[in-house]
């Protein structure tokens, strides 16, 4: 069992940055893939970035050269640093982690394939 706190959403201006962390029980986190995803008002979830315990990553095409996930095994933590921000970056953001398949490679976005899921935290970017 795996439980996830996000924390770290906030107001920022357009062109503003936000880091926002997840902090991860139980003694394996570093066996796990760990993901975020977000949801804006009206629409559906949506696939953001996602990190194996080597470090390697994916991002969607939407956030990618603006956002760097990482990750900190030592203390169960992962990282989102959102850098660029636009209002369409505005949702709750998701911390998820699931167990590294071998088909990870071909649905890594599917949300559908992480187990466990944080409260969410809400990131709204406004001038």
């Amino acid at each position: 069992q795996v439980q996830l706190v996000e924390s770290g959403g906030g107001l920022v201006q357009p062109g503003g940055s936000l880091r926002l962390s997840c902090a991860a029980s139980g003694r394996t986190f570093s066996s796990y893939v760990m993901g975020w995803f977000r949801r804006a008002p009206g629409r559906e979830r949506e696939f953001v970035t996602t990190i194996v315990w080597s470090g390697g990553a994916y991002y969607a095409d939407s956030v990618k050269g603006r956002f760097t996930i990482s990750r900190d095994n030592a203390k169960n933590t992962v990282y989102l640093q959102m850098n660029s921000l636009k209002p369409e970056d505005t949702a709750a953001y998701y911390c998820a982690a699931r167990k590294l398949s071998p088909d990870y490679s071909v649905n890594y976005y599917n949300a559908v394939k992480y187990d466990y899921w944080g409260q969410g935290t809400q990131v709204t970017v406004s001038s």
